[in-house]
């Protein structure tokens, strides 16, 4: 018989107050620093998310450390095509402002990561997403969102880049085919910080007004 654990103690009044001020802190990073990152430190960040919450505990992630460069110059690419078929969607009133706007830090960061779903993890054997199958895919981004938080920790910035066609990343990796893509990251010390949203500072929307989503019922 498994003897149970201790339950942890709760976190005092300071600790609470400087993970909430992380929370505050967290932001799309664009604007990356060329200083590298220690590969043990990325190691350990990178460990440090995978006992995040996963239905059934599939634990369904893959991390993909994009070290080749003629890799990194293609998916380069990907988002500049991307990008400009972007653009062309907006507005004609909002094509040069979207043009201004910097939307990925992916020549600069250090490290480029790339983040999958296996689709059919042996973990887990199936239970709880015969009905929401999907919830494979979210479990994969709340360990992106631990991981961002714990590299925040350390002074390190993440961008999620979603202006990319994954069907050309997925060439570029190789990958299998039972991965989908979820996120492609840029990793790396910020130029700058600021807990505002970069989106709002230059202008393209307004603050946001927090008491529009929440709901009763």
């Amino acid at each position: 018989m498994t003897e149970p654990h201790s339950s942890p103690k709760p976190f005092d009044h300071l600790f609470v107050s400087q993970l909430n001020e992380l929370f505050r802190w967290r932001r799309d990073v664009r604007r990356f620093q060329t200083r590298p990152i220690d590969e043990s430190l990325l190691t350990e960040l990178i460990y440090s998310c995978l006992n995040a919450p996963s239905v059934g505990n599939s634990q369904p992630w893959r991390f993909v450390v994009v070290k080749d460069q003629r890799a990194r110059h293609a998916v380069c690419k990907n988002f500049e095509k991307s990008n400009d078929l972007a653009a062309l969607a907006n507005a004609d009133d909002s094509k040069e402002h979207y043009k201004k706007l910097k939307l990925a830090g992916l020549k600069e960061a250090p490290v480029h990561l790339a983040v999958y779903c296996d689709k059919n993890p042996v973990e887990g054997k199936g239970l709880g997403r015969q009905s929401m199958p999907e919830t494979l895919e979210y479990s994969v981004v709340l360990a992106i969102g631990q991981l961002w938080y714990s590299a925040l920790a350390h002074g390190i910035g993440l961008g999620w880049v979603s202006i990319l066609d994954p069907d050309e990343i997925n060439a570029t990796l190789d990958t299998p085919d039972n991965w989908r893509l979820i996120a492609y990251l840029c990793m790396g010390y910020p130029e700058e910080q600021h807990s505002d949203p970069e989106l709002v500072r230059e202008n393209w929307q307004g603050p946001t007004d927090y008491d529009t989503k929440l709901f009763y019922r």
